[in-house]
């Protein structure tokens, strides 16, 4: 059931763990900051049409961030179901498929994040990439074409062999 040398269930455990706490975190931190903005905004009767722009900005970094985070979520559960037994290597390389060109974060907006909000943005573009490589090798080195062949000769050998 090896995929590659350097993927195994630990690893896959370990992302996914990663990942959740991420997701949590991010979700947690993002719903406050709303909060946080939509009460400067009571507060203030200034600059209401720039006030909701950047609102609705930091919405979709939010929503860009938080759905980041869960495609790899979802690569990794496939995975994992993989090594339980649960999915096979042709439903696992038909149906676990990390999306190649996700829209990255605007940095101007990114920018204007309070610190440890950035740095979760931050965090969840490392563990994308990380996933993206992952991902790559999986499927160049990972999975050949032949391994279904492969397999059946080496089961009729074991038993052509074992018949003899």
């Amino acid at each position: 059931m090896a995929l590659m040398p350097s993927l195994n269930p630990r690893i896959v455990e370990a992302l996914y763990t990663e990942a959740l706490c991420l997701a949590d975190n991010v979700r947690a931190r993002f719903e406050r900051q709303r909060h946080v903005l939509a009460a400067q905004a009571g507060n203030d009767a200034g600059n209401e049409a720039g006030e909701d722009l950047h609102r609705v900005q930091i919405s979709c970094e939010a929503l860009r961030t938080t759905t980041r985070v869960m495609h790899c979520l979802a690569w990794l559960l496939n995975h994992r179901a993989y090594f339980a037994g649960e999915l096979s290597e042709l439903q696992l390389r038909r149906h676990g498929r990390l999306i190649a060109n996700f829209p990255a974060s605007e940095a101007d907006i990114v920018a204007t994040l309070p610190d440890d909000v950035r740095e979760m943005v931050i965090e969840s573009e490392r563990l994308y990439e990380r996933i993206q490589r992952l991902e790559q090798a999986w499927r160049t080195t990972g999975l050949s074409g032949d391994s279904a062949v492969r397999r059946l000769r080496e089961r009729l050998s074991h038993a052509v062999g074992d018949a003899a």
